[in-house]
């Protein structure tokens, strides 16, 4: 078996990779049976000397391999027909820009495996860039409140070496006694999680933080249920806020009265109701003046989200009373920090993380006969044809 990881070609570039070179140095410790290929790029972390030095042989050319490993979608025209290839698609959702991709795979009859859909038997995702995501989101809603205040100055995220260089920075500066508010549970808020505990932000109970001033900061952490009630009074489990969303509105509005910094980690559903309104930001009673949205979903939960932002302009202001963009330092705007690809930020932690986790979950699933069906879950499609798995996607690569 021939496995090769693939040089990374979407615009921008993105400096990710799925295997560290010490990921691959156990690899084929674990499977010598393995063959592995590094594609030459100059652009992730790693660069080819890293790989060459732990035994790994980098090549120009990676299209006799049997897997090949990428992290963002692979352009059309670098798709190598007949291969099995993982990477993030973005079409499980039907999502539009990505769809001539699918039907290319399709037509070019590669097995495209999924990062997002790497689930265990109870579809919980097993592998993913989330906690890095929530890290970054952390640390750049901080920044953004220094910058909108001009209380503080710290360096754009992308200058620092990783996780450690973000806590040191924040360390060095002095916060207000701040309340920051963060839905998710997930990987995104376990990362979130991590920063503020490390920067010593006080973790409080929810009545406590409703009701309580504080003089240094504090956080909350809310899960779905925290955040949203039922329209009918009745108080249920989660199972069926998933399985009836539509009977549920956003209670978020009592953590907007007293909320600075409302970081935005939680997973949203299509059909799971708004959480952060145009109304809850316009009213006058909205404390809230910074909204680090990691989990950007475009015309989704969190009204303030407008678009997408980047690394190299990360923050927008928004001015809630007329549902628009404006300056960042504009007496009413809220700022918004709504990167989509934050674990690009720190890229060395970012890809020693997920290979660890792809080397536990998913890499033995290749030697075991996928005895677990990581793999058999995993598949979008096989032989020119979606699985029945992701059949509901029929219509979708259908579309001319």
């Amino acid at each position: 078996m021939k496995f090769g990881i693939i040089k990374e070609r979407k615009n921008p570039p993105d400096r990710r990779v799925v295997f560290a070179p010490d990921a691959l140095a156990k690899l084929k410790q674990l499977y010598p049976e393995v063959s592995v290929f590094v594609e030459s790029s100059d652009i992730r972390f790693f660069s080819d000397q890293q790989y060459k030095s732990m035994g790994i042989t980098v090549a120009d050319d990676v299209s006799d391999c049997d897997i090949l490993f990428g992290v963002k979608e692979v352009p059309v025209e670098n798709l190598i027909p007949n291969k099995s290839y993982f990477f993030f698609s973005h079409t499980i959702k039907k999502q539009p820009h990505n769809k001539k991709l699918l039907q290319a795979v399709l037509e070019k009859n590669i097995t495209l495996y999924d990062h997002e859909t790497i689930v265990d038997e109870h579809n919980r995702r097993l592998i993913g860039f989330g906690k890095y995501a929530g890290m970054v989101g952390v640390y750049n809603g901080i920044r953004a409140f220094g910058i909108k205040f001009e209380l503080f100055k710290l360096p754009k995220a992308e200058t620092l070496s990783g996780k450690e260089a973000l806590i040191m920075h924040l360390k060095r500066i002095t916060l207000p006694p701040l309340k920051f508010v963060l839905t998710g549970t997930g990987k995104v808020g376990s990362g979130a999680l991590e920063i503020l505990k490390a920067i010593k932000v006080k973790e409080v109970t929810v009545d406590n933080y409703l009701t309580k001033n504080y003089t240094q900061s504090v956080f909350v952490q809310l899960d779905a249920l925290e955040y949203n009630k039922r329209i009918d009074g009745q108080i249920l489990d989660f199972t069926d806020f998933t399985e009836h969303s539509e009977a549920y509105t956003s209670d978020f509005e009592k953590f907007t009265k007293v909320s600075d910094i409302y970081i935005a980690g939680h997973f949203y559903a299509n059909g799971a109701p708004m959480i952060l309104t145009q109304e809850m930001l316009n009213a006058k009673d909205c404390n809230i003046r910074v909204v680090a949205d990691i989990s950007c979903d475009v015309n989704g939960p969190i009204a303030c989200t407008l678009r997408s932002s980047t690394i190299a302009e990360p923050l927008y202001g928004y001015l809630p009373s007329e549902n628009k963009e404006v300056d960042v330092f504009h007496p009413a705007a809220i700022v918004v920090m709504a990167v989509d690809n934050l674990p690009c930020e720190i890229p060395k932690d970012a890809s020693e993380g997920f290979g660890e986790q792809f080397m536990e979950h998913v890499i033995p699933a290749f030697f075991n006969g996928d005895k677990d069906g990581i793999l058999q879950r995993a598949k979008i499609t096989e032989k020119g044809k979606l699985t029945e798995r992701f059949n509901y996607l029929q219509d979708y690569v259908d579309e001319k």
